[in-house]
């Protein structure tokens, strides 16, 4: 699963929290978890209540991958407010703990104390808890990891299924926009191979056209090259047999 927990809860003066653990760093992991803030922020007001209904409410974000590789910062936090820091309104925001990120030998404040449970729980023996897991809060969260009853796993199984199905389909459209992609350049590498091969063509075309011509050229030359030896020849012929008559007529004459 990509997102394994969303816990939704209200403090004693109302604000919302929600928490989620979400394993897999993927395209639109950002606009996912806006459009998660802005969604539960919203679901406060029904139809004719007044904006002043509205509590402020924390999406808290824990990460097993990296969602910001360029910042080393495991904590980031989001708020609405101007070019100049001024907050529009108090109303939340959206934090987010990248867990790869964090790392400590030593716990030395109750931020770190959830962050090494949220990032080391599975391999902690209720029987032998380290010092760091010794407080009533943290006692009492490991008795309510024991406790979850089964109607709440099966609450948590479906939406994280939903959350789940969401996200393959937006990773699939993102892996399909890429094929597009590669399809098209692959197109266009052929689209452009093809005209280089076409011109090559046209231009061997071009080339057997003209050596064609200076055949046919050439022929022509031998033809009338041949036609002039003819011509030379006849008239040899001719005056062979005019000299031939002009001896004969002197042989008659001398008789």
């Amino acid at each position: 699963k990509l997102s394994i927990v969303d816990v939704k809860a209200r403090d004693a003066s109302e604000q919302i929290y929600q928490i989620e653990i979400q394993l897999l760093v993927y395209g639109h992991l950002s606009a996912r978890i806006l459009y998660t803030w802005a969604d539960i922020y919203s679901q406060q007001l029904q139809s004719g209540n007044d904006y002043r209904l509205l509590k402020p409410t924390y999406s808290i974000w824990l990460l097993a991958e990296n969602l910001i590789p360029d910042d080393g910062d495991y904590l980031h936090a989001y708020q609405l407010r101007d070019a100049k820091g001024r907050t529009l309104l108090d109303h939340g925001g959206i934090w987010l703990l990248e867990l790869d990120k964090f790392s400590t030998q030593t716990v030395e404040n109750e931020q770190q104390r959830w962050l090494q449970f949220f990032k080391a729980g599975e391999q902690l023996d209720d029987a032998a808890l380290p010092d760091w897991m010794t407080t009533p809060e943290m006692r009492q969260a490991m008795t309510t990891l024991r406790q979850f009853s089964e109607k709440e796993r099966n609450y948590h199984e479906y939406q994280a299924r939903q959350n789940y199905l969401r996200q393959q389909r937006t990773i699939q459209w993102e892996m399909e926009e890429e094929r597009k992609e590669k399809l098209q350049a692959l197109l266009r590498e052929q689209a452009a191979l093809q005209r280089e091969q076409d011109a090559l063509m046209e231009k061997e075309a071009a080339m057997q056209e003209k050596a064609t011509a200076m055949q046919e050229k050439e022929a022509a030359m031998k033809a009338q090259e041949a036609a002039i030896h003819a011509k030379e020849a006849a008239m040899q012929e001719k005056e062979a047999a005019l000299a031939e008559i002009e001896r004969l007529k002197m042989l008659l004459a001398d008789k």
